[in-house]
């Protein structure tokens, strides 16, 4: 009888996951909430949760909603001012959770969720320690959630996340912290994981969490394991998504951009679902901005303005003025570039590495319009285009080493992008030998390049010469994420 009843409450387990007990329970409040959270409606949301609280304010699940909404607050804002007043409240929805239902799969789950959005917020605005303290109480919590309930999908969402940006994560001051706890990630494991969520979330009672695990899974699979799937898979797994979500339009023109596809980012954001019921967010402005200039398109100067007018963030206010420099440079107005690259300098901030980048860039000598507009053609995909600026020239059209070794990356990048492995293995070693020495970017990433062609070809040997030869640059610029990439090619071919 014992086991009977045993199998009876496991089953219902598996068939009811989002409501089984009751002060944790997903019920239809808390799902309209949860729905208009990943639409961005964060209105709407919180007028569900507020129901919500009057109807049932023993739900533990309240606490975890309600951190939703800060996450994304503060994610679409930028502002620093939104994360000092909002991260308060964390304590004291851990604390509301940790006295609930211990045999509830949610117990442990909500409060490593909420650890997890702090942690990503924490690393957003520099504050590594937290963030690192953060992921260790997230990642003990799942671990153990998933030895108590290993058919508990969610599990593998939070699990998938630490272990993707783990196993990939450069050298830097969050690595150093979590290596004292002896946390390590495995990329492969991590991304595994999002793969098997994505493919059965939608056959399961788990499927109203499908819109988060994208959101996620696009991001490791763009911006942490730079994988070649990743525009595939992202718009392969946000077909799905309602047309309604505004998070579906910045997933798809975020990857597209990110991948080259910048004629579709410009149609997406076209289209992108608009009105006050949505949160603000600025940064699609910018986005556009960056689509428009990739085509050459000096209009984008207005979703820049924009951009600016808008923002209340810290993020992105230096690169915006980078390419504001440049379209002035592009119209042939170079007192309106030294006036927007003394803003790069002096405004903004440095949390991220397009805003580093963006200012060491201020700081150097004023880039050959050629290989601007080849590089901005480059990242939107018009390949030919690109070869246009570059194919009637050679080295000794150029008179710094940093432009004689940029033109041959940029041929590179495009004579790989176009399949002709040879012309770009040479153009990889022409930028090694001129500036391995130099601090800019271009050599190592060069290596970096060579090795993945290598690799491609199966010719192992050379593939792991390459990565290691971009391994043993330093100093220069993006060097942690190169290296960390370039480790990533060695432990694949191993």
């Amino acid at each position: 009888m014992i086991k009977f009843l045993r199998l009876v409450t496991f089953s219902l387990l598996l068939s009811f996951p989002l409501a089984l007990f009751a002060n944790f329970d997903f019920n239809a409040n808390c799902l309209n909430a949860y729905r208009s959270i990943f639409e961005l409606k964060l209105g709407n949301a919180k007028a569900y949760i507020s129901t919500e609280k009057k109807q049932h304010p023993k739900n533990s699940i309240i606490p975890l909603l309600e951190n939703y909404v800060d996450y994304f607050t503060i994610i679409t804002s930028e502002s620093k001012a939104d994360f000092d007043r909002l991260k308060g409240n964390k304590s004291a929805r851990l604390d509301q959770i940790s006295d609930d239902d211990k045999a509830s799969p949610y117990y442990l789950y909500a409060q490593a969720e909420i650890n997890l959005q702090w942690a990503l917020i924490h690393g957003r605005f520099g504050e590594y320690f937290n963030a690192a303290m953060c992921i260790k109480r997230a990642n003990s919590m799942l671990q153990d959630n998933a030895k108590k309930f290993p058919n508990f999908h969610l599990n593998l969402k939070g699990l998938g996340l630490i272990n993707v940006v783990l196993g990939n994560m450069p050298d830097g001051a969050l690595k150093t912290a979590l290596s004292t706890f002896g946390i390590k990630g495995n990329m492969q494991g991590g991304l595994d994981m999002f793969e098997k969520l994505a493919q059965n979330l939608p056959k399961s009672s788990y499927e109203p969490f499908y819109e988060e695990v994208i959101f996620y899974y696009a991001y490791v699979l763009t911006d942490v394991a730079h994988s070649s799937s990743a525009y595939s898979k992202t718009m392969k797994y946000t077909e799905r998504i309602a047309d309604t979500s505004l998070l579906k339009s910045y997933l798809q023109s975020y990857v597209c951009i990110k991948n080259a596809h910048n004629d579709e980012a410009i149609t997406i954001l076209s289209k992108k679902p608009e009105g006050n019921l949505y949160q603000s967010f600025p940064y699609l402005e910018y986005l556009e901005g960056i689509a428009y200039l990739n085509k050459l398109d000096l209009n984008a100067t207005a979703y820049f303005n924009r951009f600016l007018q808008t923002n209340k963030g810290v993020n992105y206010i230096k690169d915006t003025n980078l390419r504001l420099g440049w379209i002035a440079l592009l119209k042939g107005d170079r007192n309106g570039y030294t006036s927007y690259m003394t803003k790069v300098i002096n405004n903004g901030y440095t949390y991220n590495e397009k805003d580093k980048q963006a200012k060491n860039e201020a700081s150097a000598a004023t880039p050959a319009i050629d290989l601007l507009k080849a590089r901005l053609l480059y990242d939107g995909g018009y390949l030919s285009r690109a070869l246009q600026y570059l194919s009637d020239k050679n080295t000794s059209d150029f008179a710094s080493d940093r432009d004689k070794t940029e033109f041959n990356y940029r041929l590179g990048r495009i004579y790989d992008d176009q399949g002709k492995d040879d012309q770009a293995l040479a153009a990889y070693q022409a930028t090694i030998n001129q500036g391995k020495t130099l601090k800019y970017y271009f050599a190592a990433n060069a290596a970096l390049q060579m090795g993945k062609v290598y690799e491609k070809r199966k010719n192992i040997a050379k593939a792991k010469e390459a990565f290691n030869t971009a391994i043993s640059m330093k100093n220069h610029e993006y060097e942690s994420s190169i290296e960390s990439q370039a480790k990533a090619g060695l432990k694949r071919l191993n």
